[in-house]
């Protein structure tokens, strides 16, 4: 039954939409320092990043986040303290899977391709590591047995740089989700739009800077009556009467 419900889960997941705040690819730029430790010390990260993900709220905790069928099973409501210390220690690679699916169905968090093929590619090469060994002790042939030690060697080494930089984008995502890069930016409500109409002899200005006055003259429509310049018209000219003397010429009718 609890086998089936984790089969769901799984298929649940793809269909989920956020994406995680930062790749596996660009875990050691987004944060260099928490990459190292959870490198070099890999169990404590661990442990910090379970008691964090379950908001250091230890009552809630389960044995691998209740993926195993030993979870519920191993005293946790006792000594959740302790079962989590032996979890990280002894099933360290359940451990990063299980907070790493507790965030995951927290947030609706997919995992990308990119992200994938990282992850397939650990396994195969652990699964081909181990093959190689096998073959190795049964033949006895020392080529295939240095073989299987240097591909050993890669499968750990690649094991590990993977879990730490799993570990360090959990906890770039908690980050986020508590606040650290920051409040997050306050959404305004734009205000209100108006629409001009035939009657109103100004448009209204909502949502635009007030225009400056061209030329000395106030905003507006319609634009005041235009006054003649000082001193017209131009001296020197005489100034003639209208009509004119003579005008019409005798003898014209309308």
């Amino acid at each position: 039954m609890a086998s089936q419900q984790n089969l769901e889960k799984m298929q649940i997941r793809q269909n989920y939409r956020n994406l995680w705040h930062t790749d596996l690819t660009n875990t050691i730029q987004a944060d260099t320092p928490y990459c190292c430790f959870a490198l070099w010390c890999a169990p404590c990260a661990s442990y910090l990043l379970r008691k964090r993900a379950l908001y250091n709220d230890m009552s809630r905790y389960t044995c691998c986040g209740g993926y195993m069928p030993c979870s519920g099973r191993c005293g946790e409501s006792k000594c959740p303290e302790f079962c989590l210390c032996t979890e990280v220690f002894l099933c360290f690679g359940n451990s990063v899977a299980s907070t790493r699916f507790m965030l995951q169905d927290e947030f609706n968090i997919q995992t990308t391709q990119c992200d994938n093929c990282i992850i397939g590619f650990m396994f195969c090469l652990q699964q081909l590591a181990c093959i190689f060994s096998i073959v190795a002790m049964i033949v006895g042939s020392e080529e295939i047995s240095e073989a299987s030690q240097l591909l050993s060697c890669l499968a750990d080494f690649v094991y590990c740089t993977v879990c730490a930089c799993m570990q360090t984008q959990h906890k770039v995502e908690m980050d986020k989700r508590d606040g650290i890069f920051g409040p997050q930016p306050v959404m305004a409500v734009p205000p209100a739009q108006q629409m001009s109409r035939i009657d109103q002899a100004v448009p209204p200005s909502v949502g635009y800077a007030p225009q400056p006055a061209a030329y000395g003259q106030p905003y507006g429509y319609p634009p005041p009556a235009q006054q003649p310049p000082q001193g017209y018209p131009a001296t020197g000219y005489p100034a003639t009467a209208y009509p004119p003397p003579g005008y019409p010429p005798s003898g014209y009718s309308r």
